[in-house]
């Protein structure tokens, strides 16, 4: 019997089949249960806030991040770090229409940075949402 000679790898793994792959929401649930209590609950509380902005929106990940899709585009992501968690509306525009709201948190061009068990509250991330997606709509209409 010959013995096949394994191909080199491309450092890619091959997609999963629709047997085997997760759903996507399950896939962020899987993220935010390896999460630490605190920083899991933060989190958890920021992504009902942006269910609740765009119930809508579809679940899964952008840019290796949890992230919500409308129509197919990223519309808002997040994540846990070492030192903070984040909030990425995805916009400098989106930050800048809501600068006096987020003077208590470190802000860069597309990123909203706060202590893990202090997400931003929920009705200052569904009028970011908002934004965003008044934004995303904007940019489909020309």
């Amino acid at each position: 019997m010959a013995q096949r000679m394994k191909q080199p790898s491309s450092g890619r793994s091959r997609p999963a089949t629709s047997r085997t792959k997760p759903s996507r929401a399950g896939s962020v649930d899987a993220y935010l249960a390896s999460l630490s209590a605190e920083v899991r609950t933060g989190l958890e509380k920021l992504r009902r806030a942006i269910r609740a902005a765009a119930p809508s929106a579809e679940e899964g990940f952008s840019y290796g991040l949890p992230a919500f899709k409308l129509d197919g585009r990223p519309l808002v992501c997040y994540a846990a770090s070492k030192n903070h968690s984040s909030f990425y509306p995805m916009s400098a525009a989106v930050i800048q229409a809501h600068a006096p709201e987020l003077k208590a948190y470190e802000t860069s061009k597309g990123t909203i940075r706060f202590a893990p068990n202090k997400p931003p509250p929920a009705i200052l991330v569904k009028k970011i949402v908002k934004t965003r997606i008044a934004e995303l709509q904007d940019r489909k209409r020309r």
